[in-house]
């Protein structure tokens, strides 16, 4: 590639002037984009930022325009960064050589105000579906209190404002701890996390739905029920409660709100000149290298050292004291197969699964094994799946929260990319992200166990029994398809499969808990030797006791691997008293 030459950008910031160092592209590469009076003339009123697409023409390019633009979190496979801009700096990046496209129908959008929705009576003004700060708090904490024998609301740490003004203003860093506590532990622990950049609406709401979803299944959903059971999920709704406050006022608002750190900045939220730390530039592994500004005022300022950041530091120490440390310090060292615990954080947008590492486009020591897992959500969220700076999924970034909890934890760790916007519209969250993603983070819960193992196996589907009610003694079919194929294929790759080997039941708890036994299963079709099979087996209730019992089914590939198990509720009828028959049509 011939040498390029280096251009200096004038990028005018909504008060102060900033000079960027950008490497422009090589005379006669500059393309056409959509011109702003074209914008503009399709508006009643110019529009005073636009959504653009900024052409690269090599990784270290790409890299530079995402830690010096607000480059979004979405899929650079175009060859472009995705960007927001204002008329100043669109006018120096097309006058520095770059090529440069308007997005005209999303900058007409992220311009339109924001209005309550007619009667809207709660949620963040014009997107009722999302709650503030104050009502997830709230909604939360009355959740522990209604189930207490599920749930517990914590106090984790503070937010930056909080510690700056002696606990006078800002938030506390609060978790929802949901398992049974009647169970003793240790348990196989998932922790999800929220928000920790402001800007991004329906993440916190997809987990504190998810936290509500758990809650209100006990008992009632058998998947549910041993999950709560026997494993214990944590849950940080608002990890950056700070800097959301202020982007419910439709502001683009990323990071935090510490204006301590130097430079000339405005306050609150100028989304090109804003006051803060990027809370997921802030973690302590391999802080300050790529996408990681010195700027203050930029989007990725990565704050004044690691750690440096008081909702950081919480989130750190919360999962070092849940999670056991299974990595060795090398960057090399693998964790072994046995190790247990997951971590998502929930981002928008860009519809994509990814995984460790951000930082560099070397494969992590356990890169096949997080990706497999990673496949397995993007079956449920349809997003692609890849390793960010590979292939041009995205740009690469340091100092996370995801490659921390690998690379010190050894946690299997991802990002959720959700949607197509900051201030994602209600309709699709709630038709198409909520329930899609609620599917994806239910299988992360059930393969906290073993996360580097699990995913491979079979996942097991449609588990049923003849019926579901019965009086003691009665025989029952169940019946199971275990299926080897439930992989997202694209992105970096497809899933190799493996015909089915084997299948196995156990009764009200997992096979591998102390004393519980399996149960072989049989296929169908009289032969395992496909990659989906039909399983079946006979329960003979006999002996059990009155109430709802579990049946848990799990399968096995040609290649050793066991999948995670899936389950269905089994009411056994006790003295048919008045109240057990108002207890059993009501089911």
């Amino acid at each position: 590639m011939s040498r390029r030459r280096w251009g200096h950008l004038a990028l005018a910031l909504a008060v102060l002037a900033t000079s960027l160092a950008l490497q422009a592209p090589a005379p006669g590469e500059r393309g056409q984009g959509l011109s702003l009076a074209s914008v503009a003339a399709a508006s009643s009123t110019q529009p005073a930022i636009y959504l653009v697409r900024v052409y690269f023409n090599s990784l270290a390019e790409r890299d530079q325009l995402a830690r010096q633009l607000d480059a979004q979190e979405a899929s650079t496979s175009g060859g472009y960064v995705t960007a927001i801009v204002d008329d100043a700096q669109y006018q120096a990046l097309e006058a520095a050589g770059w090529r440069v496209e308007i997005d005209g129908g999303q900058s007409a959008l992220i311009n339109r105000p924001l209005r309550p929705v007619q009667a809207q009576t709660g949620g963040i003004p014009g997107f009722p579906c999302f709650r503030t700060v104050e009502e997830t708090y709230l909604n939360l904490g009355a959740l522990a209190l209604t189930y207490s024998n599920l749930a517990s609301w914590l106090d984790v740490g503070d937010s930056w404002r909080k510690v700056a003004s002696g606990g006078a203003a800002g938030y506390d860093l609060n978790v929802l701890v949901l398992t049974n506590k009647a169970r003793p532990g240790p348990k196989p622990i998932f922790f999800l996390m929220a928000a920790i950049h402001a800007r991004e609406y329906a993440t916190a709401e997809a987990a504190t739905r998810f936290a509500e979803y758990l809650a209100l299944n006990y008992g009632r959903d058998a998947d549910v029920t041993w999950l709560l059971d026997n494993f214990q999920i944590v849950i940080m709704p608002q990890a950056n409660p700070d800097g959301r406050h202020i982007a419910e006022g439709a502001v683009y608002q990323r990071k935090n709100i510490n204006n301590t750190n130097g430079g000339v900045c405005n306050d609150p939220g100028d989304i090109f000149n804003q006051y803060g730390t990027d809370l997921n530039r802030n973690s302590s592994f391999e802080w300050g290298g790529i996408n990681a500004d010195t700027n203050p005022c930029s989007q990725t300022f990565r704050g004044a050292s690691a750690l440096s950041e008081p909702e950081t530091s919480a989130v750190q120490a919360e999962m070092a004291a849940l999670f056991p440390d299974q990595r060795a310090p090398e960057l090399t060292a693998t964790v072994p197969l046995t190790a247990s615990g997951i971590f998502v954080t929930l981002h928008s947008y860009g519809d994509e699964v990814l995984f460790p590492w951000g930082f560099t486009a070397d494969p992590a020591p356990n890169q096949a094994g997080l990706q497999t897992l990673g496949r397995k959500f993007g079956f449920y969220n349809y997003y692609r799946v890849c390793q960010a700076p590979v292939n041009n999924c995205l740009y690469g970034t340091s100092g996370t929260t995801d490659d921390w909890a690998y690379g010190e934890l050894g946690v299997a760790a991802y990002t959720f990319e959700l949607g197509d916007w900051f201030f994602q519209d209600c309709a699709a969250f709630e038709s198409t992200i909520w329930p899609d993603n609620r599917q994806a983070l239910l299988y992360a819960f059930k393969a906290a166990r073993r996360p580097y193992a699990n995913p491979a196996g079979p996942e097991t589907v449609q588990v049923t029994t003849t019926l579901t009610a019965v009086q003691p003694g009665a025989l029952l079919a169940l019946t199971a398809v275990a299926d080897d194929s439930r992989y997202a294929s694209g992105g970096q790759g497809d899933e190799p499969v493996q015909h089915i080997a084997a299948a196995r039941y156990s009764l009200d708890a997992p096979a591998w808990i102390t004393g519980t036994a399996s149960f072989s299963m049989t296929a169908v079709d009289g032969a395992f030797d496909a990659v989906s099979e039909t399983v079946r087996a006979t329960l003979n209730t006999s002996g059990w006791t009155p109430g709802d019992h579990l049946a848990l089914v799990e399968s096995q590939d040609t290649d050793g691997n066991w999948g995670v198990p899936t389950a269905t509720l089994i009411h056994i009828i006790g003295p048919l008293t008045k109240r057990a028959f108002i207890s059993l049509v009501s089911r």
